[in-house]
């Protein structure tokens, strides 16, 4: 059984330790009121906490429409999501618009989740925590880019090649969704709330085929991952699950790219509406017979090591790009939840 696969907690449901009404949708948090006692601190009277509960709430719901007008802003105006004619590998690709506007979830820094992701069977325990990327981490924001149709429609009758368009969306997509990330962080600042983004943070490593990160026991030449998951961080906050191919299943599908980001801003908490890791999967194994290189089965899910070596190849082949997209694509996953 997996570690996910338990009765469904909401990540609303579990005190981030604000001491400023409580994430226990009560009113008044007792946790908390013991530890104010334990701390020569004076408890708070019933009044104090309804009082103290209604201004959290209030706080909850301010900061999520700075959140969702910040995003709405840096879609409409975002130059980096198209790409530019000196970069087009084809004259026509020139100007080509390469995701639809974005999705996101919002987890709880706290949720015990993101301390189950440092099981081998799950990560491993290289993973780091949201408060180890950022000191007061509250929330963190998980978002999706879904490709557009031009980036994914000639990439549904490939098999061995990777279109143009998918370079492009694997390539300039990942710069123009990091650059995006950096602006919401940027606005977050603004509005006097600290956060960052992982994956551009000293800290962040990868592991592949052993190689990237060390100190850790139980790595071997089989061992794939990285010090924080987008996939898994995107199924904690909410988003989806995952397919056979290991791709994470969203309400827009799995061909896209996911960004998280870890901040001070307390936020509600999006509900996971799932119980299992796999449970949008239907298993209909169209991901497995898609793959050149038979890295996906029904049977045993995901092999990493021929997978990393197509995409090892792409780097050969398709320098300074890479990518495959072959699972992603012509599968009932591609853009939407089957």
């Amino acid at each position: 059984m997996s570690i996910y696969d338990r009765k469904n907690i909401s990540s609303g449901d579990i005190c981030d330790g604000c001491m400023n009404g409580c994430s226990l949708n009560q009113p008044g948090c007792q946790r908390g009121m013991e530890k104010a006692r334990g701390t020569s601190q004076t408890p708070r009277t019933l009044a104090d906490a309804l009082q103290a509960h209604e201004s959290r709430e209030r706080e909850l719901a301010e900061n999520m429409q700075t959140l969702r007008q910040s995003l709405e802003m840096l879609f409409s105006d975002w130059p980096g999501n198209y790409v530019p004619e000196e970069a087009a590998l084809l004259p026509e690709l020139a100007g080509m618009q390469i995701f639809d506007r974005p999705i996101f979830g919002i987890s709880n820094a706290f949720d015990p989740l993101y301390r189950e992701l440092k099981k081998t069977e799950a990560v491993g325990p290289w993973h780091k925590l949201p408060g180890d990327w950022l000191r007061g981490a509250k929330r963190v924001i998980s978002i999706f880019f879904p490709y557009t149709e031009q980036v994914r429609k000639n990439q549904k009758a490939q098999v061995h090649e990777t279109t143009p368009e998918w370079l492009h969306g694997r390539i300039e997509g990942h710069e123009a969704m990091l650059e995006f990330a950096g602006k919401l962080c940027d606005l977050l600042r603004e509005s006097g709330h600290a956060a960052c983004i992982p994956i551009k943070e000293p800290g962040f490593a990868v592991v592949m085929n052993g190689k990237g990160i060390t100190g850790y026991p139980g790595i071997t030449d089989t061992t794939f991952g990285s010090a924080w998951s987008e996939r898994h961080v995107a199924y904690i906050s909410g988003l989806g699950t995952f397919g056979l191919s290991r791709g994470l299943i969203t309400e827009r599908g799995m061909a896209g790219r996911f960004c998280s980001i870890v901040t001070d801003m307390l936020l509600p908490v999006t509900e996971r509406t799932y119980t299992r890791i796999d449970e949008w999967c239907t298993k209909c194994g169209m991901c497995a017979q898609r793959c050149p290189v038979k890295a996906i089965s029904k049977e045993e899910g995901k092999n990493h090591i021929p997978c990393g070596a197509r995409i090892e190849a792409s780097k050969k082949k398709y320098a300074p790009r890479y990518g495959c997209g072959q699972c992603q694509t012509g599968v009932p996953c591609e853009s939407g939840r089957p």
